[in-house]
């Protein structure tokens, strides 16, 4: 079985992201074949299947396994993506009216019982911030190591869950995620996923951070995320909550004016929600599989960096 398989990089897609691989592994010379290794990660992270259980015309699976965890942990996986949001900034190819939103993510039985060792050191990504890193952004890297035994997993009735906290711009594709555990709430982590958006310049120039706009829905309907926008100057469509409306009413003039609502663009936040849609076709993210988080977070970044090329 040769290259064109359903799943695998097409060669417009491997020429987009050749020039920005690693060439050397640090340790005995030259990498293996980009493409082979980066077609097996594409066809689990697609699958769901067991690294064991990889077909044979990706190599070895333990070498598979390996360049995607190692990836994961020194921010490779980032770096592309970033380098994907570039190409299409510079095309005036995204939409800056984002949406906000989360997903629980079940954790499959296997997920639970990884050992307590940390992961390797991270360059990039959110272990170790870059250089021009913000306080946000060190908060950030702070949260992929929450949960069950600092690996993003949380308890409920139905067992181990995560949960992908992500914005996404008006055409359906995400711009920043996080992974913690199933039951944090999603107005904690509204600021580190508008802190997390980074589209670099091709050329000259500071990374895009400021979206135009920000929507989200009732669950980030509180004064610190709003006070965050207002600071930041960006305008933002978040519906009152009822009991925080029947307090505004209570208090008469005290209460203050309402916050400005535009009913017709809050309907665009059904962006967010098609974006996790098209993320959870992965079948590695619907359902986690990896017992490290930022083995995890790997395979959504993954997930989201194939978005990116074939959209």
């Amino acid at each position: 079985m040769g290259r064109g398989e359903r799943g695998d990089l097409s060669d417009a897609e491997w020429e987009r992201l050749r020039p920005f691989l690693p060439v050397s592994n640090g340790r005995c010379g030259r990498w293996r074949d980009h493409r082979q290794v980066i077609d097996g990660i594409l066809h689990r992270v697609r699958t769901g299947v067991q690294w064991r259980d990889l077909p044979e015309r990706f190599g070895p699976w333990k070498t598979v396994y390996e360049r995607h965890r190692l990836w994961s942990a020194n921010g490779t996986w980032e770096r592309l993506l970033q380098q994907a949001q570039a190409a299409a900034d510079a095309a005036g190819q995204i939409d800056w009216g984002i949406s906000v939103d989360s997903t629980v993510v079940r954790a499959h039985q296997h997920a639970a019982g990884a050992r307590t060792a940390p992961p390797p050191a991270r360059k990039g990504g959110q272990v170790a911030e870059h250089q021009d890193e913000s306080p946000w952004q060190s908060l950030v890297g702070q949260l992929v190591e929450v949960g069950e035994r600092g690996e993003g997993l949380g308890r409920s009735r139905g067992g181990f869950t995560s949960k992908i906290h992500l914005s996404a711009d008006g055409r359906c594709r995400p711009l920043s995620l996080i992974v913690t555990a199933g039951e944090r709430a999603d107005c904690t982590q509204f600021v580190p996923v508008l802190e997390r958006i980074r589209v670099p310049r091709l050329g000259l120039g500071r990374p895009r951070k400021k979206p135009d706009s920000v929507t989200a829905d009732k669950a980030y309907s509180n004064g610190p995320c709003r006070e965050y926008l207002r600071r930041r100057g960006i305008r933002h469509i978040i519906p009152e909550k009822t009991d925080s409306w029947a307090a505004r009413l209570r208090k008469g003039s005290r209460g203050g004016r309402p916050p400005g609502f535009d009913e017709e663009r809050y309907k665009k936040r059904n962006t967010v929600e098609r974006a996790i849609n098209r993320l959870k076709n992965s079948r590695a993210v619907a359902t986690r599989y990896d017992k490290r988080c930022y083995v995890f977070l790997g395979t959504v970044t993954v997930a989201v960096l194939v978005i990116w090329l074939r959209s």
